[in-house]
This record gives structure tokens, C-alpha cells and sequence, in this order.
């Protein structure tokens, strides 16, 4: 029993000892960490900073993209992101279930408001639940979800379902300007497991400006108990977003607007591989308007033909605006006699070359002035003046003097330059009629400037100014530059007569470029593509590109326009339609139209034709006074509601638009007006207006509507229109046409 003792005290005291150095340890481990505050490598203080401590991100709004009168052209759309919590933890000791409690009703509910199927809906909430998951999302059908859908779902009062906002870049005016603007797409970028969306620009002015369109994050942070309640001194932290710049362009959303509808009116008739066209302030340098086809709506850039501006991205040969150059050249250096004749039809520097002729398969006019020879285009006289009068290094010189041999300098992303060929006799000679050697749209206007703008070429751009949205204050503002005088004023002068010629003389190869109210000058184009599998040029009366330069008022040019159209399909039934058709169609609509509009004043023909008229003040008066000074100004407008009074017009004070333009005027009762046959455009200045919110699918014009006429609208109210192009409502028709036809041919079988 002794022993039994002894082993017994010795095993407490044994335990004592280790109880002791236990106690020991913790203690002194205790006292360090108090004494140092850091358990790990990790301060006590900044991990309780940082558990009570609750921030939040102050997102920052992309900058906005106008026109150069403000116009909106780009924004920040909000849209939102749909999930579901599927973790029934969410809901313990709460009234009210934060967790989707019926995955069956949930699905069956939403599917429709989703256009989506039930069961994908039904499947992936209890795929959430089975995988043991807190929260689930809904894929391609979860995501850029409109307001109203929102407020649809929210409505239904579906427990688990919640929403996270988004911005998504729109585009209000849809295909419009697109290879300039260009566009900008949401983008994911995880950073230490945390993931950051922010929208970020592809092409355009959305790509070239990322840096100052998009703005900075702010933050919020503050302290907070284990409820998550404010601490009453929080040491509250807040950081401002800082929003990023906007952008006014030079273009204007009129003109811009006109161009886009007689492209795509042509487009459609004459189905070309490709057209471009520049409208141009040649005093400035300020791209007025400009477009491409084919082109894209950049809200949905799916399946794009063509991602390059060619106006500024695709050499080719020029073809016969290049004369103009030639001419000038040669008035410039003092060797030009305009009244001295040549013989036209071919011409051969040596037995070597090739010979050179004229467009009429060679025959030429006989002996002509070489004044007479710009009026008719003449390759040969072109070809003499390089040749034997001035010199080809001479001319050479001038091509750079044009700045030919280098890029315009436009403030657009890729921009290519043509190149000069000129090593051969014989490329030196076609180079003077525009064959061989390449040159952008872009390029040809720029040099172009120092004809219009009597010998001061200056630099073409399409940014009018950088403004600071929030002070309102103007960053950045761009000047016009000139940059060379390669002629002067005099020649130039010379040159605008020659143009002149070259479109209203008796022997103008650019008579269908004449306008009602103004002198053009200018010189058309018809330039050979070179054949893709080797070997010369193609052949064909459609295998061209057809362009015109012009310039109104030819005196004194306040707008200069470049259009070409490659191979278009051209009419061929009642005669050889001539590929000027097309490019005259697009040019005179434009031109004409967009003199008026700045209110140029005409120098010829029937100045009232066209007449653009000033808004006055509309707001305040009697809808019946305003209709009848609609109406005697010969406008398009829209009365919306039958209120007596106007409170709102689409238009303001003091603005000019042209007879096509649609005026919408807002009465003090308004009710939904018939938009069929609206164009987007309208519809979305009727929504600005009343506040409605819009739902578009497809593009052209108005074909239905969600709320029927006559019904009472508020700020608020959900629009959905659905859009077709002419050429789709005319295939519709055709369908329908034939499906009536068969029927009838049934019917008559039987």
C-alpha cells in the first residue's frame, strides 16, 4: 500500500509540474501578446480595425459621348443582374425568408418575365441547393435585365431573388457614326480573388479616349459593432468618385442623321461592297459628319462586316479627283496655260510604256484647252502636264507639298497611309490622274482644304473639346492648324473656277452634282480596282469605285464632301445607269440639305426651296397657335395629348431644322401618340420628353407598340416597340403576298 502511495504522489506531482510550465507558457504568451500586440506576423490592431471597419465602393460614371451641340451619342445605361439565394441560413430568425423557399414557383414565375425555359430556371436553383451552395445566378438570361423587368420580378414579391446593379454602355441612336464613336463593353478583372467590372472602349473614340472617359472609384468606409450599426464615432472615411470626362465630337447629329439615312436608302438599292463619305468644315478642319457601309450597331456589334473606318483605314486608288491636284501643280508653278490646246485621246511617253487614253476608250475630242480638258476629265492632258510642262519631280514635290506621303493626323485610331507609286515613267504618269498610287478619303480632303480655303491646308479632326462633367469646365479644346500651304491664293482661286467647270460647263463630266440653291465645285472619280488574283485591273461596268469631291459655295466653300461607292449594282433594264447615280444621290441630298440647315446662304436658284426653319418660343402657348405655325412652316410634328397648352418641345429655341426633321410637342394632358412609322431616333426624344422607358427590338422604323394610342402615359411607363428596316417590311409584304397568292391558287384548285 506504501509503494502504491509513493507512485501515486509522484504522478501528481509530475502533473503539477506540467500544469505549472502549462500555465506559465499561456501566461507568458499572454502578457507578450498584450505587451506587442502581434499574434503571427498579424497586429491585433489592424485586424480589429479592419473586422469593424465596413466599406463600400462609390462607383464612378463613364464619360459621356456628344455631338458638337450636345447631343447625347454615348452613355452609361443601367441594367441589372439577377441571382438567387438558395442557403436557408440566410432566412433563420428573420420574419420574412431571405432564401427562395419554392424553387417550383420561383421558376415557373420568372420563366416568362425572363423569356426563358422553366426548367433551366428550376434546375440550376436546385442544382444550388444540392451542391449546398449560398447563392446561384442565371447565366445570359440573369444578366442586363432592364428596369421595368425588374420592377416586374420584384413585383411578384419571389422570396431569394435580389438584384445587382450594372452599367452597360448605350448607344441611343443605334447605327449612327458607329467606326467613329465605336463602342465599349463590360469587362471582368480579378484582383487578389475579388473580381472588378468596369467598361472599357474597343474601337473608336470609345478606344482612343479610354483613359479620360473613364473615371476613378470612390469608397466609403466607416466603423460598426457586431450588429453592424454605426459606431458613434465611426471615423468615417469618404472618397468622391471621380467621373471621367466627356467628349464633344466635331460632328453634328443632324447632318450626321441625314447622311446615315441616304447611305442606307442607297445601300439598299445599290447593295455596293463599300461606301464612305466626308462632310467637312474646309476652313477648320472639323469633321462635320462622316460614315461607312457596311457598318454596325455598336449597342450589338454581332457578326461585323467591316471593323475599319475606311475612310481613314483603307487606301486605294483615287482615280480622277486627283486632277485637281495635278492642275493646281501646274498653275502653281506658272506653266499652265488654260486656253492652250492638246491633242486628246492617247498619249505615250515612250515605245517602251504603254499608252495612256482617255475615258471614251481613247477617241478623245480632238484638239481642246487644257481647260476644257478638266471639264472633260482628260487622262491625257493630265498626263501632258506632268510629262512636258511642269516635270515629274516637280509634280513629286507637290505630292508631298499635298502631304500625300504622310497620314492626315485625324484624332482617330487606325489611321493607314496610301503610298506613293512613282519609280516607273509609267507610274509616274498615271499617278497624275489618280491610278497607281494610293490615298485615303481622309487624306484627299485634307489636301483638298488648301483648295477651299485659298492655299491654307489644314489638319482634319474630329474632337471638339474635353469637359470636366462635374465643374463643367472645358479640359481641352482643339484649335483648327494649318499645316502647309502647298498653293496659293490665287491658284487656288483658279482651281475653285476650274471645279466649277468641271460640274456645270457644257462639257462636265459632274453634271449630276449640280444643287438648286448653290455652285458646286468639284471632280468625280472613276477609279479601277485592281483584280485580286494578280494581273491588272477588273472589268465591268459596275467594277469601279465612283467618287465626287465638292465644295459649296464654290466661291467661298463653307462645306466640302467626299463620297465613294465601290461596285455597286447599277441598273441596267432602260440603259446603262452610270455609277454617278448612286454617289450624286447621296452627295446632293446631303449637301444640299446640310447648307440650308447651317443656313448658308444660297448663291443660286430658288432660295426658298429648302428653306430650314428657326424655332421660335413654343412653350406657354395654346396647342391650337402652335399647330397652325407648325403647319404654315411646312413641318413634320406631333402633337402628344390633348391639352390645350404646350409645356415641351422636342426642339429648342432659336434652333434650325429642316422640313423632314419631326418636331414633337407636349401638351399639358399628355396621351400616347401613334408611332408607327417612327424612326428610334424620335422615339427615343418622346421618351427624354415624357420619361417613359423604352424597350426597342430591331432597327428602322416603328412597326408596333405596347401602349395603344389614346391611353394616358406617365413618367414611368414601359414602352416596348418593335423596329423593321424598308427592305424588311417589304420582304414581309412579299411573304404575305405570296402566302395570299397560294391560298388563291388553293382555293382555285379546288
Amino acid at each position: 500500500m506504501m509503494k502504491k502511495n509513493k507512485t501515486t504522489h509522484a504522478m501528481a506531482g509530475l502533473l503539477m509540474v506540467i500544469f505549472v510550465v502549462a500555465f506559465l507558457i499561456v501566461t507568458g504568451r499572454f502578457l507578450f501578446i498584450q505587451a506587442s500586440g502581434v499574434v503571427e506576423g498579424v497586429s491585433l490592431d489592424e485586424w480589429a480595425e479592419g473586422v469593424r471597419t465596413t466599406s463600400y465602393k462609390l462607383e464612378s460614371e463613364r464619360g459621356k459621348i456628344y455631338d458638337k451641340n450636345g447631343m447625347t451619342l454615348a452613355y452609361d445605361m443601367p441594367t441589372f443582374r439577377m441571382y438567387a439565394i438558395v442557403d436557408k441560413k440566410f432566412s433563420e430568425n428573420l420574419e420574412e425568408p431571405q432564401h427562395v423557399v419554392d424553387p417550383e414557383e420561383t421558376a415557373e414565375k420568372l420563366a416568362p418575365l425572363l423569356n426563358a425555359e422553366k426548367d433551366y430556371i428550376l434546375n440550376t436553383i436546385t442544382n444550388g441547393i444540392d451542391n449546398k451552395r449560398s447563392q446561384v445566378e442565371f447565366g445570359s438570361i440573369g444578366k442586363g435585365i432592364p428596369l421595368h423587368t425588374k420592377d416586374d420580378i420584384e413585383d411578384l414579391g419571389l422570396p431569394g431573388i435580389k438584384f445587382i446593379k450594372e452599367n452597360i454602355r448605350y448607344y441611343p441612336n443605334g447605327m449612327f457614326a458607329s467606326h467613329i464613336i465605336g463602342f465599349a463593353r463590360a469587362t471582368e478583372e480579378e484582383t487578389d480573388g475579388v473580381v472588378e467590372k468596369k467598361i472599357e472602349g474597343v474601337t473608336g473614340i470609345e478606344h482612343e479616349m479610354d483613359s479620360l472617359l473613364k473615371g476613378v472609384d470612390g469608397y466609403i468606409s466607416y466603423q460598426r459593432d457586431i450588429y453592424n450599426n454605426k459606431l458613434l464615432d465611426p471615423n468615417e472615411i469618404v472618397r468622391m468618385p471621380d467621373n471621367g470626362n466627356d467628349v464633344y465630337l466635331t460632328i453634328d447629329q443632324k447632318i450626321q442623321t441625314l447622311l446615315e439615312d441616304v447611305m442606307t436608302q442607297v445601300d439598299q438599292k445599290y447593295n455596293p461592297e463599300r461606301m464612305t463619305a466626308i462632310v467637312m468644315n474646309p476652313k477648320t478642319g472639323e469633321i462635320v459628319a462622316m460614315s461607312n457601309r457596311p457598318s454596325y450597331n455598336p449597342n450589338n456589334p454581332a457578326n461585323v462586316e467591316n471593323w475599319y473606318n475606311d475612310a481613314i483605314s483603307t487606301p486605294f486608288e483615287p482615280g480622277s479627283t486627283v486632277k485637281m491636284f495635278t492642275w493646281a501643280a501646274a498653275i502653281e508653278t506658272g506653266v499652265y496655260s488654260g486656253g492652250e490646246g492638246y491633242q486628246s485621246g492617247t498619249y505615250r511617253v515612250s515605245e517602251r510604256d504603254k499608252p495612256i487614253g482617255d475615258f471614251n476608250y481613247g477617241k478623245g475630242w480632238g484638239t481642246i484647252s487644257y481647260d476644257e480638258g478638266f471639264a472633260r476629265s482628260s487622262n491625257v492632258a493630265a498626263a501632258k502636264l506632268v510629262w512636258e510642262k511642269m516635270g515629274p519631280e516637280t509634280f513629286l514635290e507637290f505630292l508631298h507639298a499635298f502631304d500625300f506621303d504622310k497620314a492626315s493626323g485625324i484624332d482617330l485610331p487606325g489611321e493607314v497611309t496610301g503610298s506613293i507609286l512613282y519609280n516607273w515613267p509609267i507610274e509616274k504618269i498615271t499617278t497624275s490622274f489618280g491610278q497607281g498610287s494610293t490615298a485615303t478619303p481622309i487624306q484627299i480632303m485634307k489636301a483638298a482644304t488648301a483648295i477651299a480655303n485659298d492655299g491654307k491646308m489644314v489638319k482634319p479632326y474630329i474632337i471638339d473639346r474635353i469637359v470636366d462633367p462635374d465643374t463643367k469646365k472645358v479640359v481641352k479644346k482643339t484649335e483648327p492648324e494649318v499645316v502647309g500651304e502647298p498653293i496659293s491664293a490665287s491658284t487656288a482661286e483658279k482651281v475653285r473656277e476650274l471645279l466649277v467647270s468641271a460640274v456645270e460647263s457644257e462639257h462636265a463630266t459632274g453634271s449630276r452634282y449640280k444643287l438648286e440653291d448653290y455652285t458646286v465645285g468639284g471632280k468625280s472619280g472613276t477609279a479601277q480596282i485592281p483584280n485580286p488574283n494578280g494581273g491588272g485591273y477588273l472589268y465591268g461596268h459596275e467594277n469601279y469605285v465612283f467618287s465626287f469631291l465638292g465644295m459649296a459655295p464654290a466661291d467661298d466653300p463653307e462645306l466640302m464632301m467626299y463620297v465613294s461607292v465601290k461596285q455597286p449594282t447599277l441598273e441596267f433594264e432602260t440603259g446603262i445607269e452610270p455609277g454617278s447615280a448612286p454617289v450624286s444621290f447621296i452627295f446632293n441630298n446631303v449637301m444640299e440639305n446640310a447648307l440650308h440647315y447651317l443656313n448658308i446662304e444660297p448663291d443660286h436658284g430658288d432660295i426658298a426651296s429648302i428653306e430650314a426653319y428657326e424655332i421660335p418660343n413654343l412653350v406657354g402657348k395654346s396647342t391650337s397657335v402652335v399647330k397652325e405655325q407648325l403647319t404654315k412652316a411646312g413641318l413634320q410634328y406631333s402633337i402628344v395629348g390633348s391639352g390645350s397648352k404646350v409645356v415641351k418641345v422636342s426642339v429648342e429655341e432659336g434652333t434650325k431644322v429642316l422640313p423632314n426633321e419631326r418636331v414633337i410637342v407636349i401638351t399639358d394632358s399628355p396621351t400616347m401618340p401613334n408611332i408607327i412609322g417612327w424612326s428610334l431616333r424620335d422615339v427615343w426624344k418622346l421618351s427624354d420628353m415624357v420619361g417613359l422607358d423604352i424597350e426597342a427590338i430591331g432597327n428602322g422604323f416603328v412597326i408596333t407598340q405596347s401602349i395603344e394610342e389614346g391611353r394616358e402615359i406617365d413618367a414611368g411607363d414601359y414602352l416596348g416597340v418593335e423596329l423593321k428596316t424598308p427592305v424588311e417590311m417589304l420582304e414581309s409584304t412579299a411573304d404575305t403576298t405570296q402566302s395570299e397568292d397560294e391560298e388563291d391558287s388553293v382555293d382555285q384548285f379546288e
